[in-house]
């Protein structure tokens, strides 16, 4: 049942422990730091009530309202209404925010995928992940995903060093398991569960491990410690800093110090098979709403960059225009892969409809490979300005004010503010710290590019171009060898 921007403030002050800047917060939902995130968070929620998106941003089941960001996907609309309610979401706030809940609950649906391996071990497994799948849509949660481990040194077994460098259960009780270990986790101070999983499959040469442990982790359990990293919001003035004062989602180093997991919050344990399922299907959903908020910072830039192009006659030059145009073809290719992946959608193992994997694996690899060339086309686009201009408050300044209305003035159109405005947007955009942050975020968010590439690799038909290669130069079936069954 959909919650409220008040309600979901409410839940998060349950006294949980976050750190930044060696101060402990006592307040996320106030400190200047987190504020503007949760009350993006907040204004999703209430979008869910209001008369004007409350058709885009819920559903009706029952005579109940749900979000529609949560629904299990079995057919194209489904997709095509989370696409909407996406997109309504970074138009009403004007921006781009990435981890506010819809795109980590699909994580889940992919373990849920893996059902009859869960039931190898243990059944109570595959019916918790059902359950929480259902306890998430019914009851609406901030769901992150914990994903990130701080790894440590990645030649050795983790046994044959710290063994809290990743997390593993360190003893079993009647009430559940108790795990020790870190993973770091973007809004997770400020969110209410994450669903925690591992990323290296290293687990110490057993087939039983420790290390291969899925659950859902509260993220105001005792022993739940949440060290977060320097926010950019407030650093500087929002007026010359407005996307690192209104957008920055502070991640979390977030510690786990004995902190005990009850046995229907376990979703998988000790069970490699199903570690080594997760780890490789772990983003055929999710995917789908991570790629979509980059083709929405692909808007940003464009505008940002074509913006000024027009307001000082530049969109005119054909060497422009090219440069234009490749930002275009760009963000057209991200449009592309999301829209074919729908139109193409497979049936899941458990009936979902999972975006076409191939298509939307490469088209992750076309959105995130090509970010950096296009932040610096845009660059170049915008020129030197955004790293020149003066600060706000010389344009404010009596006895500045004149020399930067003269001289930032190019026509009744473009007067000094407009035009002031337009630079520090491309400057957060693009040349800030919040911009690299942001670069580096994309890249890495879901996994390191390498990883990527190998999603592509798995999911891609390289049957069908063998078979064509085979039929245009006459091979006989005989090349085929011991991989001719895979080919039929």
């Amino acid at each position: 049942m959909i919650r409220t921007g008040e309600q979901f403030r409410d839940s998060l002050r349950d006294g949980r422990e976050v750190w930044m800047n060696g101060e402990r917060i006592k307040d996320v939902t106030r400190h200047p730091a987190f504020k503007p995130l949760v009350d993006i968070r907040a204004r999703i929620y209430d979008m869910q009530h209001e008369e004007k998106t409350k058709e885009i941003m819920t559903y009706e089941e029952n005579g109940e309202r749900f979000p529609i960001g949560l629904r299990l996907p079995f057919e194209k609309k489904d997709w095509d209404d989370k696409r909407l309610a996406v997109d309504t979401v970074m138009n009403d706030i004007g921006g781009v925010v990435t981890r506010v809940g819809d795109e980590t609950i699909g994580e889940m649906w992919s373990l849920w995928d893996g059902k009859d391996i869960l039931n190898e071990i243990d059944p109570r497994f595959a019916e918790n992940i059902e359950r929480h799948i259902h306890l998430v849509i019914k009851n609406d949660p901030f769901h992150v995903s914990a994903n990130t481990d701080p790894k440590g040194d990645r030649s050795k077994r983790p046994q044959d060093q710290d063994p809290d460098m990743l997390v593993h259960v360190v003893k079993e009780t009647d009430a559940g398991i108790v795990i020790r270990g870190a993973k770091y986790e973007t809004a997770a101070a400020y969110s209410n569960q994450a669903f925690l999983k591992p990323t290296i499959a290293n687990w110490g040469d057993s087939k039983l491990s420790e290390y291969a442990l899925g659950c859902i982790v509260k993220m105001d359990a005792p022993g739940v410690k949440h060290i977060c990293r320097t926010g950019f919001t407030g650093r500087a003035p929002e007026r010359d800093y407005p996307l690192s004062n209104k957008f920055d989602e502070v991640d979390t180093l977030m510690i786990l110090d004995n902190v005990l997991i009850p046995w229907e919050d376990i979703l998988f344990y000790q069970h490699t098979r199903a570690a080594a399922f997760i780890r490789q299907t772990l983003h055929r959903y999710s995917a789908f709403p991570f790629v979509q908020r980059t083709l929405s910072y692909a808007d940003l830039i464009i505008g940002a960059a074509l913006w000024n192009a027009r307001q000082t006659g530049l969109d005119k030059q054909q060497a422009v225009q090219e440069k234009l145009a490749e930002l275009a073809i760009w963000r057209e290719g991200i449009n592309a892969h999301l829209t074919a992946s729908i139109a193409m959608g497979e049936r899941s193992p458990n009936g979902l409809l999972m975006p076409n994997q191939s298509l939307l694996f490469t088209g992750r690899c076309h959105a995130l490979n090509n970010l950096p060339r296009m932040m610096h086309i845009a660059r170049e686009l915008c020129g030197g300005q955004i790293c020149v201009t003066p600060d706000s408050a010389v344009f404010d300044h009596p006895e500045t004010k004149k020399w930067m209305d003269k001289y930032y003035t190019v026509n009744d159109e473009w007067q000094a503010e407009d035009r002031r405005k337009l630079l520090a947007l491309a400057r957060d955009a693009l040349n800030s710290d919040y911009a690299g942050h942001r670069l580096t975020f994309q890249l890495f968010a879901q996994s390191a590019p390498f990883a990527q590439s190998a999603a592509v690799y798995r999911t891609f038909d390289w049957n069908h171009a063998l078979k064509f290669a085979q039929k245009a130069g006459g091979l006989s079936d005989n090349i085929w060898g011991v991989t001719k069954q895979a080919a039929e």
